[in-house]
């Protein structure tokens, strides 16, 4: 790289970007977190409509009613929906980061992305393990604030490795998981507020700063 003798504050700059292409996992898509958004606001419609009974009935009081068979359905169809969610986002997450690195002509599988998912995983399945405490100790109603903490956690902690976005939207998730547990029967409202809406604020936001 040659130096600029002239103007040495363009070769600073020209040094801080190439550090940060290095230490950072830049091919992640804000296409990815439009369609995670647009995956969870699917997931909290048919969670809704059809395995809630059109909302007749309150969230808090499906999963802390009585450990009948129809309450036992409930829980396991809620479960499969979330299950399905997140499937499907984490798909295409992979499939939206890997075409962006495609077309920047930048592998998608570096030393970045190996600490930004090791970052991210141990919040991450620390919560999972967390819920699944809760549900076979039948504490069903905290499950929604918890997820949306723990991550809220992850993503604040792989928020470094990536765009400053990602930080912004755990800190986001976090507070909406505070809020789901106070107001314990609005869980599914918070839930597809923090992964439905707040994924596709943030991804929309992504996009039009890193890739338009």
């Amino acid at each position: 790289m040659k130096t600029n003798l002239a103007n040495p504050n363009e070769d600073l700059q020209t040094i801080r970007a190439i550090m940060e292409r290095s230490s950072k996992f830049l091919s992640l898509s804000g296409l990815s977190g439009i369609f995670a958004g647009i995956c969870a606001l699917a997931g909290a419609t048919i969670a809704w409509f059809f395995i809630l009974d059109s909302g007749h009935v309150l969230f808090g009081e499906y999963l802390l009613g009585p450990g009948g068979s129809s309450a036992s359905g409930t829980r396991f169809y809620l479960a499969l929906d979330a299950v399905l969610v997140l499937g499907f986002a984490v798909l295409g997450a992979i499939y939206f980061s890997q075409r962006k690195a495609r077309k920047a002509g930048q592998q998608f599988w570096t030393n970045s992305t190996q600490r930004l998912l090791v970052h991210l995983l141990i919040p991450l399945i620390s919560g999972g393990i967390f819920i699944l405490i809760l549900v076979f100790q039948n504490n069903l109603v905290l499950v929604a604030p918890v997820m949306l903490i723990f991550y809220g956690m992850s993503l604040v902690n792989a928020g470094k490795f990536t765009f400053g976005e990602i930080h912004y939207l755990g800190l986001t998730e976090i507070v909406l998981g505070i809020l789901a547990g106070v107001f314990t029967n609005h869980g599914l409202l918070l839930w597809t507020i923090g992964f439905g809406l707040m994924h596709i604020v943030y991804g929309t936001v992504m996009y039009w700063r890193h890739e338009r």
